[in-house]
């Protein structure tokens, strides 16, 4: 690429650097500031939209010397591993003396890893964001182990979804029924609409399937050469239409009418790396087991199964188990399923011992609670646990057996950590 070129869009994109007005400060962003007197290259990935953009102007706003490349930009389609050299003079130009160097969806240009470990071995700090797990991770895995620390980036948490609707709630608003109700019929809504900022600027629903589209075609599609893009697109209206529900590979395999699962399996796994769903194992001591038992799937956000799945109305117990997942992977946790003679929806493992069991039912009733008691006490029998979690849409109440105790709370209350 001309020099001139790089010079004009590098000039461009300082201005575009500038946080914008009345952004929500994501809540990750004091999990990644004290990183940053690490010398190890700082890599921020999730869904594409997801507001890894946002996130990086906002880290951007709280240093000085800075420089800032951003990748997804339709002039670097011509750029090439070969034109760093000439990009980093013009840095250099453009912002004088830079101690930070903020690099955004960097994985889209080939041979990228070899620019940045040049930078790194300099002495440099990097802070990049990245769409796809895989890829950073092979490349990074390869180059620059150990030269890395990775956060991930969510969409809206539904207290990051309550302050962009200008609302920060207090603890005794549980007291005051006007505010309670309210807050309720927020999480109603954080139900049905997720957690995407750019969507629910406008809650225009063409925007999910443009935003699903451009997952499905660049992410996936293009990145892994599929040729099967109808199998993909019935793959993934199937994992909408049932998230929280338990698959194997071979049932999706007969469902699709392909030869064998692998195909299925593969398929999977780029779904996961772009960050549109995750799967859950089942927990079981034997690693054989747990790795050819039925798997769960979850999706990134609720908007997505409202969208993207087959259902006329969206099944809201499912939707509600998925908002526990996402708060569990947000707070970090490595999370398993339980089934044995029961189910239990999540085990919380740390280190080496299951230290936390939760139940999640949409509502508590005579027809429900015997199986969701039994799978929670089983679960919690077998890890020698007293205590256990049961989330549901609004009951809250404490139930004891046999000297276990059961806190039964609404889900909006444990995510806002008013427990």
């Amino acid at each position: 690429m001309l020099k001139e070129v790089l010079r004009e869009i590098v000039t461009q994109q300082k201005n575009d650097s500038v946080l914008p007005r009345e952004t929500i400060l994501r809540e990750n962003i004091d999990d990644i500031i004290p990183w940053f007197n690490d010398p190890r290259i700082l890599i921020l990935t999730g869904l594409r939209r997801s507001g890894k953009s946002t996130l990086l102007k906002q880290l951007i706003h709280q240093n000085k010397k800075v420089c800032y490349v951003n990748f997804d930009d339709e002039r670097f389609l011509e750029f090439h591993a070969k034109d760093f050299e000439q990009l980093h003079e013009v840095l250099l130009e453009v912002y004088p003396s830079p101690k930070f160097y903020f690099f955004d969806e960097i994985q889209n240009i080939d041979k990228f890893e070899t620019f940045v470990r040049r930078l790194h071995d300099q002495g440099k700090k990097m802070i990049i964001t990245g769409s796809n797990a895989s890829l950073l991770s092979k490349e990074f895995g390869t180059r620059l182990t150990g030269r890395y620390k990775a956060f991930e980036v969510f969409p809206f948490s539904f207290r990051e979804f309550l302050r962009f609707k200008r609302i920060v709630p207090q603890k005794d608003w549980l007291y005051l029924t006007e505010k309670k109700v309210h807050l309720i019929q927020l999480f109603d809504e954080y139900m049905t609409h997720g957690g995407i900022p750019e969507y629910l600027k406008t809650m225009d629903t063409e925007y999910l399937h443009t935003l699903y589209n451009n997952i499905l075609y660049r992410d996936i599609i293009a990145r892994y050469m599929i040729k099967r893009q109808k199998t993909l697109k019935e793959l993934v209206n199937i994992l909408m239409t049932t998230i929280a529900s338990p698959f194997t590979y071979n049932s999706l395999k007969k469902t699709l009418q392909l030869s064998n699962a692998i195909t299925v399996k593969e398929y999977i796994s780029y779904l996961c790396n772009s960050y549109l769903f995750f799967e859950v194992q089942r927990f079981d001591y034997s690693l054989k087991k747990q790795l050819n038992a039925p798997k769960k799937i979850y999706a990134v956000d609720p908007a997505f199964h409202r969208v993207c799945g087959t259902t006329f109305s969206p099944d809201k117990g499912r939707v509600l188990e998925n908002l526990v997942f996402l708060e569990l992977k947000r707070q970090k946790k490595d999370v398993y399923y339980f089934a044995n003679h029961h189910e239990c929806d999540f085990l919380i493992k740390e280190d080496t011992r299951i230290c936390e069991v939760i139940q999640v039912c949409y509502v508590l009733d005579k027809g429900t609670k015997e199986r969701e008691l039994d799978g929670l006490l089983e679960a919690m029998e077998m890890f020698h646990l007293k205590t256990g979690l049961l989330l549901t849409k609004e009951q809250e109440e404490e139930i004891h057996v046999e000297r276990k105790t059961i806190r039964v709370l609404p889900v909006w209350k444990w995510l806002l950590g008013f427990t």
